[in-house]
């Protein structure tokens, strides 16, 4: 009896829908221990107790409004799919002159997996044929064994947001990875002084058992999320500083100069936009989103072509 992988693949994107409830979870776990165990009640105190707490708890909302903005956009937000019967630009030009000749619904001749780089710099042609989507294949698109489909410019797919992180998505994918990391740092060191309290309080029994299991456990979690997310921080940042995806880094070792690396400025722009005043928030002005190819997944400057 066969066994089909990739329907197997799909079904590990019911477990994604565990994993939001989980993310909910570790923040009302958080949220209970930092504002309503241990800094909110300093509020009361008066004096520098107050002041503290309340800067303490403005800082914690609002990471947290902008840890759950950023979320909610990889979620919902399409990471990026092929349009219907798509062909590169040059392609389709050759096609509307009558020069092209015509091709069948399920042959693609080999000159569609060639690529070449227009006289401004963009990647025009595709780079394969998905023969699972029977549609072309733009450069830096790959095939997602989960969503099944293929994605624009696809780093990887992520259990924990049930999605692709893909061009369209890809901004708001890192700043929801920056944004929790600072969320769970800020947590843990705010806790701290409950952590170590915990020990002395738990032998002489002065706080609730509900409340001493809460706080550790709080502490712990974020502690753990922490460190983990600091190396996906930085190992996101150096794949932006070099504009490749974590599915092309095998394919940039084999190459002696990576062909999408523009430079470091270029780079950074390809995924966060023009706009400063955007580039904290998980948003796209109207005029990044019209006037960057690269953050419509389809088509993208090359290194040959910037340093000509």
């Amino acid at each position: 009896m066969d066994i089909n992988v990739f329907k197997f693949c799909s079904g590990l994107k019911v477990l994604g829908y565990f994993m939001i409830l989980l993310v909910a979870g570790i923040i009302a776990v958080s949220y209970y221990a930092v504002v309503v165990l241990t800094w909110g009640p300093q509020l009361l105190r008066g004096g520098v107790h107050s002041f503290l707490a309340f800067s303490i708890l403005i800082l914690f909302h609002f990471l947290l409004m902008l840890l759950s903005w950023s979320y909610c956009m990889v979620v919902f937000r399409d990471p990026g799919s092929v349009p219907e019967n798509w062909r590169p630009l040059a392609e389709e030009e050759n096609l509307e002159a009558g020069s092209s000749m015509q091709m069948s619904d399920n042959v693609v001749p080999e000159a569609l997996a060639s690529t070449w780089s227009s006289s401004d710099g963009l990647e025009r042609k595709q780079t394969g044929y998905c023969s699972r989507c029977q549609n072309g294949k733009p450069p830096r698109c790959h095939h997602c064994s989960i969503c099944q489909r293929c994605v624009l410019k696809m780093d990887h797919h992520c259990v924990w947001v049930v999605n692709c992180v893909g061009a369209c998505n890809y901004k708001f994918f890192l700043l929801f990875l920056l944004y929790t990391f600072l969320e769970t740092t800020l947590d843990t060191l705010v806790l701290l002084p409950s952590f170590v309290k915990f020990f002395t309080e738990s032998k002489n029994h002065s706080s609730s058992p509900g409340s001493l299991a809460i706080t550790f456990l709080a502490f712990v979690l974020n502690l753990a999320f922490a460190l983990s997310l600091l190396c996906f921080v930085i190992m996101h940042a150096s794949l932006v500083s070099s504009n490749t995806t974590s599915v092309e880094v095998y394919e940039k070792k084999k190459a002696v100069r990576w062909r999408y690396d523009v430079g470091k400025k270029r780079n950074f722009e390809q995924v966060f936009g023009t706009k400063k005043a955007l580039w904290l928030l998980p948003l796209y002005s109207k005029d990044d989103f019209d006037n960057i190819p690269a953050l419509q997944g389809l088509e993208f400057p090359t290194r040959s072509n910037v340093e000509a």
